[in-house]
């Protein structure tokens, strides 16, 4: 099972906590120019986290498998992509992270892209070297296509519009399968939200007026395409533990609300909407599935 939300997760309420050790909104405004101490704090902090991180799931999580000489191992088939869908969130939303941090501190936007945008990049590299090393799992090339395409999301738009149009999301719902399987899709809520697969959802939020440019539709309001999965006891369709896994792929149509565009002059709230953006905000929805099943919700979450 890979760890690419808990991540992400990490990140993000690291950043959150630096942000609200101030109150002062002036403090929280980004510089118009190189503000040298804002940069070394920046970067400082995102090394000692990223270390940390490595080191404590060297620690916790791979000291308890045996090591083993570097191998690659080809996992694409498994949980129908959902953990790549992982991979592709994780690496975007670092990589947004680290850009908006290095604005904060006035660097350049080509500093930005270099050294921002591949944050996500570099961490999860060095996560897929360590499995590598793992008698357990390995170096999977599918995996690094996937944080690749997350990259990749973030600094093309960056270069096209220099904005972000298309925001990557993430919602969840608890599920029956996890009380099938706890150990392996998690047992209670907070360890259901990183592992069952078939509760996340996926989504690409895009902004309707960036491309439409009328006044006619508000700024922060998103067209969001979804996708998902269920009914997946095991990462592998044909696991013999789980012969009659119902293996459903889902796609999701629905609204969202891009929080980063919501106008106001606190800082303080634009680093909030900023740090919760990563989740989708729940709409009415509809959905289809590789069944041909079409269902709506009232409210999806």
């Amino acid at each position: 099972m890979k760890r690419t939300l808990v991540y992400i997760i990490v990140f993000f309420v690291a950043n959150a906590s630096l942000f609200s050790q101030s109150q002062f909104n002036q403090f929280l405004k980004p510089s118009d120019t190189l503000d040298i101490s804002r940069r070394n704090t920046v970067v400082i902090s995102e090394a000692t986290l990223a270390t940390s991180t490595l080191i404590g799931l060297n620690q916790l999580w791979y000291a308890d498998y045996p090591r083993s000489n570097f191998k690659t191992l080809n996992d694409s088939g498994e949980w129908l992509q959902m953990d790549k869908m992982g991979h592709v969130f994780s690496s975007y939303q670092l990589g947004r992270l680290g850009t908006n941090t290095l604005n904060w501190a006035g660097v350049s936007e080509k500093n930005q892209l270099l050294y921002g945008s591949t944050l996500g990049f570099g961490f999860l590299t060095a996560v897929e070297v360590m499995d590598g090393f793992s008698e357990e799992w390995g170096f999977s090339w599918t995996d690094m296509a996937a944080n690749a395409t997350g990259t990749g999301l973030h600094i093309g738009q960056e270069l096209l519009w220099e904005e972000q149009r298309i925001v990557l999301k993430y919602s969840f719902h608890r599920t029956q399968y996890a009380k099938q399987r706890p150990n392996k899709l998690g047992s209670g809520l907070a360890e259901e939200f990183l592992k069952d697969y078939n509760g996340q959802t996926y989504w690409l939020s895009v902004n309707i007026n960036s491309f439409l440019k009328t006044e006619s539709i508000p700024n922060w309001l998103n067209l969001a395409f979804g996708y998902g999965a269920e009914g997946m006891l095991s990462g592998d369709a044909y696991d013999p533990q789980f012969l009659n896994q119902n293996r459903t792929r889902q796609y999701y149509l629905s609204l969202d609300i891009d929080l980063t565009r919501i106008q106001t002059n606190s800082h303080f709230l634009k680093t909030l909407f900023d740090v919760f953006n990563v989740i989708k905000v729940p709409f009415p929805t509809l959905e289809i599935s590789s069944n041909a099943h079409v269902k709506g919700y009232y409210i999806y979450f």
